[in-house]
């Protein structure tokens, strides 16, 4: 039952082993609600009989004092086992979510949006804290309750019994159907928030676009009819779901009409005393509403699946695992016929044979599309090859576990990723094993220190939201610091001087000198003067090698190479006219 319970919810092994105890906390509870039914009854029979003597008084007091001191005590138990142990389970659901997004290949990002994945870590996980705070545990315990209660209602008269009990499976049936209705209502109402929180987060990102092209207004209007359409579809699903509940409802209260009418023509035929009447009638009173609230709560259930299910298309995607021990000897990475497609209608690479040998520097170049990007990040397992096979020093990356494997690996890509952290601390992210000294020094070899120790507080300066106080030139020379530091035995540069000025340009490549020095290197770029003095150039156009060579064995092969090569020569002669 626990493995179910944690499939279901997405649920920890402890987590669905605290939410049996909640709901039998929650039984438990409802059942120390029926004690004074039970001791009313007691008194109005003894009433009855003849009055309450001293003994009995006494019996009473006691009785009462035991019953509030009973539902003191099982709703302290209650509120533990249900509250406490929600709350620590949505803290271990989140962690779980983040670690689990940590070890799913890159190709799943690719198919999700930032909105998307926010709201399953945050709104949903809040949601499902809700959910089994209140709703499946009350859920579970009034029917675990209402059960023991029927048993003893058949045991005092089966006749009665039925007249109270006949609402219960058909109101719950009412709202058991609505179950397609409300995870249509539910998918929808998800798919236009998160329309709403991508336009926002857009809005955000975009907004020095907007302000340039005079765009806001027109944004805005389309930003504002998204929310427009979350207020419809929440009003929807509240209308949606009160329906079926409200229906349900309305059954569940024919309940104390059929006792009352019920008992009253056994009562004059004779075959029914009026102390059972009373009692049932005490009982019903008392049983429905908790059979009301549980109508809600069951809805409420139902509504969750579409957000279990957004968690467990996380949590139950494949993983990347491997061999966290490395057994590759040097460092050359081999590509043997590999193809690969982030799906399965549009292969990215057909056929892709080269190596890029330890000590030299191998530059990919061609057509944008041609898939230099995602050769590199195949070799560095960020995705997973379709057919053929990657070995790094003879070691399959793909059989290596990938954080092992990227031990080996420095990367310093086009678009670089800060901290809003001091510039010390920055940079330390590529070894935080490093004492200020390292850091330093690998600072210093990237030429971080030229403008670092200008800053107002030097090194330990605040850099703001993905280094927002720094310039494309002087974020590029943290991220290749960084890689100074990590000192890894392979490098991937990616464009990491496309988009950069002459003079910051040439400080940068004077950085990548030092770094790649002895070591096997894959460099990405457009620009040829970039990868003149490569070792190795490998040309990749519609996803397959096109050539490869040095760069004066390309020039005199005339292909692809020497025409991109010319293009640019071309175009760096063009001037306005």
């Amino acid at each position: 039952m626990i493995k179910r319970l944690q499939k279901r919810y997405a649920l920890s092994e402890q987590g669905a082993k605290d939410l049996v105890k909640g709901c039998l906390a929650c039984a438990l509870q409802n059942l120390s609600f029926m004690f004074p039914v039970g001791l009313l009854y007691l008194l109005v029979r003894d009433l009855m009989s003849g009055g309450v003597g001293g003994g009995r008084t006494a019996f009473y007091a006691v009785g009462c004092a035991a019953c509030i001191g009973l539902i003191l005590l099982t709703t302290y138990i209650q509120y533990n086992a249900t509250y406490f142990a929600t709350y620590t389970e949505s803290g271990v659901r989140r962690i779980t979510l983040a670690e689990r997004l940590r070890k799913i290949p890159l190709s799943f990002f690719g198919k999700k949006d930032l909105a998307d994945l926010t709201s399953t870590i945050m709104a949903d996980c809040t949601f499902l804290e809700q959910s089994f705070s209140h709703f499946i545990p009350e859920l579970a315990g009034a029917v675990v309750s209402t059960v023991l209660v029927c048993v003893g209602l058949f045991a005092f008269d089966w006749r009665m019994a039925l007249a109270a009990l006949w609402v219960v499976p058909v109101a719950f049936a009412v709202v058991g159907f609505s179950s397609g209705v409300q995870q249509k209502l539910n998918q929808k109402a998800m798919d236009v928030k998160i329309a709403c929180a991508d336009g926002i987060q857009e809005c955000i990102e975009t907004v020095r676009d907007l302000k340039a092209n005079n765009a806001e207004r027109r944004y805005l209007d389309t930003l504002a009819e998204k929310i427009r359409a979350v207020e419809r579809r929440s009003i929807l699903n509240e209308f949606g779901l009160a329906a079926f509940v409200v229906s349900a409802s309305l059954v569940l209260k024919l309940g104390i009409a059929t006792v009352t009418l019920t008992g009253a023509v056994l009562l004059t035929r004779g075959s029914l005393d009026i102390l059972t009447f009373f009692m049932f009638l005490l009982v019903v009173s008392r049983l429905y509403d908790p059979l009301q609230g549980a109508l809600q709560n069951l809805a409420a259930v139902i509504s969750t699946r579409t957000n279990i299910a957004r968690m467990n298309e996380i949590l139950q995607h494949p993983v990347q695992q491997g061999n966290e021990r490395l057994t590759n000897t040097g460092y050359d990475i081999v590509f043997d016929h590999v193809g690969f497609a982030y799906d399965a209608s549009e292969a990215v690479l057909q056929d892709v044979s080269f190596t890029a040998k330890q000590g030299q520097v191998t530059a990919l170049v061609g057509p944008s599309g041609g898939g230099k990007t995602t050769v590199s990040r195949l070799a560095a397992r960020f995705y997973d090859v379709s057919r053929g096979r990657i070995t790094v020093g003879g070691m399959d990356v793909s059989e290596t576990d990938p954080e092992a494997l990227l031990s080996l690996f420095s990367i310093v890509f086009q678009d670089v990723t800060l901290f809003d952290n001091t510039v010390m601390e920055n940079i330390r992210i590529g070894n935080k094993d490093a004492d200020d000294e390292q850091v330093l020094a690998a600072a210093r070899l990237a030429n971080v220190d030229e403008f670092a120790e200008k800053l107002p507080d030097g090194w330990n300066t605040y850099i703001g939201e993905n280094g927002c106080f720094l310039s494309g030139g002087e974020r590029q020379r943290i991220s290749i610091a960084r890689a100074f530091l990590k000192n890894a035995p392979i490098i991937l540069l990616d464009e990491a001087t496309a988009s950069l000025d002459v003079e910051n340009e040439t400080l940068i490549q004077s950085a990548l000198s030092r770094l790649i020095a002895d070591k096997t290197v894959l460099v990405i770029a457009h620009r040829m003067r970039t990868v003149a003095g490569a070792d190795k150039i490998v040309v990749l156009a519609d996803g397959a090698v096109a050539e490869e060579g040095s760069p004066e064995e390309l020039k005199k092969k005339n292909g692809l190479y020497a025409r991109m090569l010319k293009l640019q020569t071309e175009s760096q002669n063009w001037q306005l006219t």
